[in-house]
C-alpha cells in the first residue's frame, strides 16, 4: 500500500513517469521541445543485466544524444599518481585502522598497497571490491552498456562531469576524503544491501519497489557534497540543453529522495 501510494502521489506532482518502465526510469518534458529519458544507473552490474532491456535500446535508438556522468568507455584510470602522504595508521584513529585492515583480510586486498593513498581513494577501492565479491563487474554497468550501444548507434555522448571533475571534486573533501571513508566503514553492510535492491530494480521489473525505504549510506555533509550539489549542478546543465530527445543516465539514487534530480527539474532555471 505504501508503495502504491508514493507512486500515484509522484505522478500528481509529476516525479513519476505515467509509462511504467521494467527498469527504474522516468521521463520529464521541458519547454521548447526538450524530452529527458531518465535512467537510474548502476555503475557495476551482474551478468544477468546485460543485454539491456529492449525498451531501454529502443529509447536509445530514437535519442539525439546520451548524457552520462562520465564518459567511463576507455580503459585510462583518471586515479594519477598519489601525492607522498603520512602511512593510513597516522591518518585514521586505531579503530577505523583496525577496520580497514579486518576488510582488506576478508576482501584479500593489500593493505600496504592502501596505506599512501588518500581516504577517498581507498573507499572507492573496498566499496568496488565488494561490488566485485557481490558478483557485479564493470562492463554489466548500466552506463557502461549505455556507452557502448550509444557508439554502435553513433549517438552523440555529453558528460555531466567527467572522470577527471569527479577526481577532482573527491580531491576537494577535507582530510583527503576521510569522510568517505568513514562513511563506507560505518554503511558497509547497509551498502551491500543497497546495491543488492539497486540490482532488483533492474532485474525483478518493479523498480519501484523499495524506493521508499532505501537505507542511508551517507552523512549529511557527504550527501550533501556527493548528491545535493551535484544534483543542482546537473539541473543546470540538462535545463540549458537544446531541442531534442535525450537518455540521460545517472546514478540510481539521484533520482529518488530529497533534493532529486527530477524534482530539481521540474523548477524554473
Amino acid at each position: 500500500m505504501i508503495r502504491e501510494f508514493l507512486i500515484r502521489i509522484g505522478r500528481l506532482i509529476g516525479l513519476l513517469s505515467p509509462t511504467h518502465y521494467p527498469y527504474p526510469a522516468l521521463d520529464i518534458s521541458l519547454a521548447g521541445e526538450r524530452h529527458f529519458h531518465l535512467v537510474g544507473s548502476i555503475h557495476m552490474g551482474t551478468q544477468n543485466m546485460s543485454p539491456l532491456p529492449k525498451s531501454l535500446t529502443r529509447k536509445m535508438s530514437q535519442a539525439d544524444a546520451l548524457i552520462v556522468e562520465a564518459d567511463i568507455s576507455s580503459n585510462e584510470s583518471p586515479f594519477g599518481d598519489a601525492k607522498d602522504l603520512a602511512p593510513l595508521n597516522e591518518r585514521i584513529d586505531s579503530e577505523q585502522y583496525q577496520h580497514v585492515e579486518r576488510l582488506c583480510s576478508e576482501l584479500g586486498i593489500s593493505l600496504y598497497s592502501l596505506s599512501g593513498l588518500p581516504c577517498w581513494q581507498i573507499a572507492l577501492m573496498l566499496q568496488a571490491t565488494q561490488a566485485q565479491r557481490l558478483g557485479l563487474r564493470g562492463e554489466y554497468g548500466i552506463d557502461y552498456q549505455l556507452l557502448s550501444c550509444a557508439k554502435t548507434l553513433d549517438k552523440k555522448v555529453v558528460e555531466l562531469e567527467g572522470a577527471e571533475q569527479q577526481i577532482e571534486l573527491l580531491k576537494q573533501l577535507p582530510e583527503g576524503g576521510r569522510s568517505l571513508l568513514d562513511d563506507t566503514l560505518t554503511h558497509w553492510h547497509t551498502n551491500a544491501r543497497l546495491l543488492q535492491t539497486m540490482i532488483s530494480w533492474w532485474l525483478d521489473s518493479r523498480p519501484s519497489a523499495g524506493i521508499d525505504q532505501l537505507p542511508a549510506t551517507f552523512g549529511n555533509a557527504l550527501y550533501d557534497v556527493l548528491m545535493h550539489q551535484r544534483n543542482q549542478r546537473w539541473k543546470q546543465q540538462l535545463q540549458a540543453m537544446p531541442a531534442g530527445n535525450y537518455v540521460v543516465a545517472v546514478g540510481a539514487l539521484h533520482l529518488y529522495g530529497e533534493g532529486n534530480l527530477p524534482s530539481l527539474m521540474k523548477n524554473k532555471p
